[in-house]
């Protein structure tokens, strides 16, 4: 009778609560036979110590647990190569502090970004721009808020919104912001930089 084949899909970047990581916690699978995924889910990867709070596997060792557990069953895995787990600790309750951090993020946020538009402004000259605009159209200097004032205004700050793809908690369209593709491609590059580190220090768990 031919072996059932196992697919295996391993995450990247793992985060678990307990101490005890098991297969399931790190990867999906698929097989032909039901009863199989379900043993495999349970095999037991690594156990956190008291001190550790992350750790990189490869996938050839999860295949070798695997192999080790219930020979004969093969695995072909469809994922990542290596795995960086990490346990992380839950806190229900935030407190002030978590607010303190909010208000002091959108502190640094509006003032940072009023300086830095205030400086562009600066760079450009824009009152030497409007008041070239001025001349061009034979028009006289407002001395008071005049309409290209307010438009520049209302544009800059409609250009900031669609930029951003925010309009207060909503998104205006379904394509993922700025902010989150550079957090996504930051939290690429540093699960990276970890397994790399990790394999060039022999920390990383291999066959």
């Amino acid at each position: 009778m031919r072996e059932p084949i196992l697919y295996l899909k391993c995450k990247d970047d793992v985060e678990v609560r307990k101490a005890d990581v098991y297969l399931k916690d790190i990867a999906t699978m698929q097989c032909s036979d039901e009863g199989v995924c379900e043993k495999c889910r349970e095999i037991k990867i690594h156990h956190f110590e008291k001190q550790e709070d992350r750790f990189v596997i490869s996938v050839l060792k999860v295949i070798q647990l695997i192999s080790l557990k219930y020979p004969g069953i093969l695995v072909q895995s469809v994922g990542e190569r290596d795995i960086l787990i990490e346990k992380v600790q839950d806190k229900a309750n935030k407190g002030w502090r978590q607010w303190l951090k909010v208000v002091l993020v959108c502190f640094i946020s509006f003032f940072g970004t009023a300086f830095t538009i205030i400086s562009y402004n600066n760079d450009i000259s824009i009152n030497g721009v409007f008041e070239r605009i001025y001349d061009i159209f034979g028009a006289e200097e407002a001395s008071e808020i005049s309409l290209l004032e307010l438009s520049y205004s209302l544009g800059l700050a409609a250009g900031i919104i669609i930029f951003f793809n925010h309009i207060g908690g909503r998104r205006i369209t379904k394509d993922p912001t700025p902010i989150e593709v550079s957090m996504r491609n930051y939290e690429r590059d540093v699960n990276q930089a970890l397994i790399e580190t990790a394999d060039r220090e022999g920390m990383e768990e291999d066959v």
